[in-house]
Formats: structure tokens, C-alpha cells, sequence
């Protein structure tokens, strides 16, 4: 470092949204969920305070984005007092342009987590950082597009592509527009009753889309009939397709809609030129990560770290934790439309 270059670690703010999404975009691990758009959904649906922090380097009355961390605070008395990078999200982290500024990045992360006297820093990253505890909970499954529409539908493995092809058989059709928000959370909500897990606000969905524009796109399957069976909230960033919230009902399990709306979506990303189908996150044991592997996905662990402040251990907020087993059968046997009262308030802090 020369002897007019400087570091300093500060705070976002209004002015700094376009440099910080240009770093992110630029960054080789940027992702979606570090962009400006996901934080302001956030804090528009559920009210979470944000604490951005930037890594600068001025040199010559010049500034110079070298190194990001986003983080939220979360707060509640069911799942206590915690910090993430970032909630409802795959991945997120810091990110930098060397090793010296992420770890300059990352204690002052610790500090704030000390400063709030929050139980927990939260990190997602898809490589462990060192000095932290490490949970294996989350996989990622992601698989090139192939410019050929044949040879992605060639590299679907033979019994989930008859599950594809009786799909297309049976008349299934796909639909593409947020004008079909209405739609998708019926469809989403009740999936998510199913599963025992409360459901996101409806604004929470209305927010993200008009956020992230052209960037998230729903997608509703219907049947020949035209009534709507599966549902799939996708975004497109960089050379990704990356499918996140989707729902189908049980009624139309025989038709294979799961099957044929992620065809879809994948037809749809070849021929629009994308280059990576990202498959998102499941937990091992989880349906949808056996769901995954049959359709010739590998998993890859990412690495969810913590830095423990006022716990002694790791959280587990995760549905595949045994004390919450009987609640989730008793949520699955609520009424359906108490679910879409209750579910949002608690839906907010399962980040």
C-alpha cells in the first residue's frame, strides 16, 4: 500500500446502490441475493434492518469499491436475536478483491454481531471461510444448458424424462407472467400447508417482482383444460437460470407438472442463451433433493458458517429439526386459509 492509499470499512448508503450492484456484477462469486434489489424486498416485506458494509480504497482523492459485505439483523422472540449475510437467500457473504480486505470485512461483522450483543453471525457462502463453525445442511445443484435443445433433454435421466415427456403428452401448457401473482400464491401457499411450513406474504412476492423487474419472471403450468397445476418464481441473472419458489398441487400429481415446468424453464433458458441451470438449494433427506438427483443434478455442500456470540451452539431453524416435527403436522391440519393469515408473520424470521 503506498503512503497516500487507504482502507476504511463504512456503512451503505442511497448513493452507493449502483457501484455496489456494478461490484457485485463484476465480483466472480456475486450473485443475485448481494444485489441492492434483494435488500430493499427485504426491508420493504418484513421490516429487517440492514447493516451494508463497504470496503474502500482511497487513494489520491480517488474511491474505489474493493470489497462488500451485506448483513441483516433479525430479531424475534421465537427464534431469537441474530445476524445474516443474507436472509431468504441461497447465498450471500462478503466479497473481495483480496484476502488482507475480507478479512478486514469480516471482523468488522464480528464486531457488529458484539456491538448488538446479537446470538450469531450468519454466513453463506459457497466456500468455507476459516475460524468459523460450519454446518452441513444446504446443497446446491446447478448443471450446464447445453445450446442444443435436444442434448438437455437427452442429459435428463430416462424416468424423469418420461416424466417430462408424459407432461407434454398429457397437454400441460406453461404460462409466463407476473400478471399471474395471484395465481402462483395459491398454488404456493398451498404447497407450502402440505409441507407443514408457514408461507410468505403475498406482498413479500408482489415486492420482489417489482424490484427486480425483468430479472424474476413466474411461470404457472396449466392443463389442457387450462386449470393451474405447478407454479415455479424463477430469476435470471448473469448466465444463470436459477428456479426458487415453486408449488404444485396434489390433484395433478399424474400429469407430472414438477417435471414438465422445470423442462419448461430450462427449454426457455437454452433458447433465450443462458448457460447454467441453477437447481437452488435442498436439504440432504429432503424430497426435493432426491427430486433433484433424478433429474442427473450433483449435489455440492455449501458452506453455512457461524460466528457464536451469545450461544454456545449452532442453530438449527431448519424444518428437519426434530422439536419442530409436531408442529409441523399440526400446521398441516390448520385451514387452509388460516395458514395464509398466520404464516406471513411467522414466515418472516424463517431466513
Amino acid at each position: 500500500m503506498s503512503a497516500t492509499e487507504k482502507i476504511i470499512i463504512r456503512r451503505y448508503s442511497s448513493d452507493d446502490e449502483v457501484r455496489w450492484n456494478d461490484y457485485v456484477d463484476t465480483h466472480p462469486e456475486g450473485t443475485f441475493f448481494h444485489r441492492i434489489p434483494w435488500k430493499r424486498t427485504v426491508e420493504q416485506s418484513f421490516g429487517h434492518k440492514s447493516h451494508y458494509l463497504i470496503a474502500e480504497n482511497i487513494e489520491g482523492g480517488q474511491s474505489r469499491f474493493i470489497g462488500l459485505f451485506p448483513i441483516f439483523r433479525l430479531k424475534s422472540f421465537l427464534f431469537g436475536d441474530y445476524l445474516v449475510s443474507v436472509p431468504f437467500a441461497e447465498l450471500g457473504g462478503p466479497l473481495a478483491d483480496d484476502e488482507t480486505t475480507l478479512t478486514l470485512l469480516v471482523e468488522h461483522g464480528e464486531k457488529l454481531s458484539r456491538e448488538l450483543n446479537a446470538d450469531y453471525l450468519e454466513l453463506r457462502s459457497r466456500k468455507a471461510l476459516p475460524g468459523f463453525k460450519v454446518k452441513s445442511l444446504y446443497y446446491n445443484f446447478s448443471r450446464e444448458i447445453y445450446p442444443e435443445l435436444e442434448a438437455n433433454m437427452l442429459a435428463i435421466p430416462r424416468k424423469s424424462r418420461a416424466a417430462v415427456r408424459h407432461g407434454i403428452k398429457s397437454g400441460l401448457i406453461a404460462e409466463y407472467g407476473n400478471h399471474l401473482l395471484d395465481q402462483f400464491y395459491d398454488i404456493l401457499a398451498r404447497n407450502y400447508q402440505d409441507l407443514g411450513t408457514p408461507v410468505f406474504s403475498r406482498r413479500f412476492f408482489r415486492n420482489l417482482l417489482d424490484n427486480h423487474g425483468e430479472s424474476a419472471q413466474i411461470m404457472v403450468v396449466r392443463t389442457k383444460e387450462m386449470e393451474p397445476a405447478a407454479t415455479i418464481l424463477s430469476f435470471f441473472y448473469r448466465d444463470r437460470v436459477i428456479p426458487y419458489y415453486a408449488g404444485s398441487l396434489n390433484e395433478y400429481r399424474k400429469l407430472c407438472p414438477n417435471d414438465f415446468k422445470y423442462w419448461e424453464l430450462m427449454k426457455y433458458g437454452c433458447e433465450k442463451g443462458y448457460r447454467v441451470f441453477n437447481f437452488g438449494r435442498s436439504k440432504e433427506g429432503a424430497g426435493s433433493f432426491d427430486f433433484k438427483r433424478h433429474w442427473g443434478f450433483e449435489p455440492e455442500p455449501l458452506a453455512y458458517q457461524y460466528y457464536l456470540n451469545g450461544v454456545d451452539d449452532l442453530p438449527n431453524l431448519s424444518p428437519t429439526n426434530p422439536s419442530y416435527a409436531r408442529k409441523i403436522e399440526m400446521w398441516k391440519k390448520l385451514p387452509f386459509f388460516a395458514t395464509k393469515i398466520i404464516g406471513p408473520p411467522v414466515a418472516r424470521y424463517l431466513a
